[in-house]
């Protein structure tokens, strides 16, 4: 995974929580919902960012691949598959 990419997931991801946690503080491997109280909105709002944020298309992604990002380790590998390819 991109180190930058890290970070940048790591930003977005704390800005849609309802509750304050450091980027730094976050596990990459904790689910997202059972740990974070991360809601079906605030999912789609991190992602929507995130992919704005590395300029990958989020129509790269069908329903099932959203689904399976439970973490946000899920949610970097399968962004960084997209980061700088063509139609991203």
């Amino acid at each position: 995974m991109l180190p930058e990419l890290e970070v940048t997931a790591r930003e977005q991801f704390a800005a849609v929580l309802t509750h304050e946690v450091t980027p730094a503080a976050l596990d990459l491997d904790a689910d997202m919902v059972g740990q974070y109280a991360l809601t079906s909105l605030n999912k789609v709002l991190f992602l929507t960012e995130l992919c704005e944020a590395t300029k990958v298309d989020l129509a790269n992604f069908t329903e099932d691949d959203l689904a399976g990002m439970r973490t946000l380790r899920d949610v970097t590998d399968a962004i960084a598959r997209h980061v700088g390819s063509v139609g991203s």
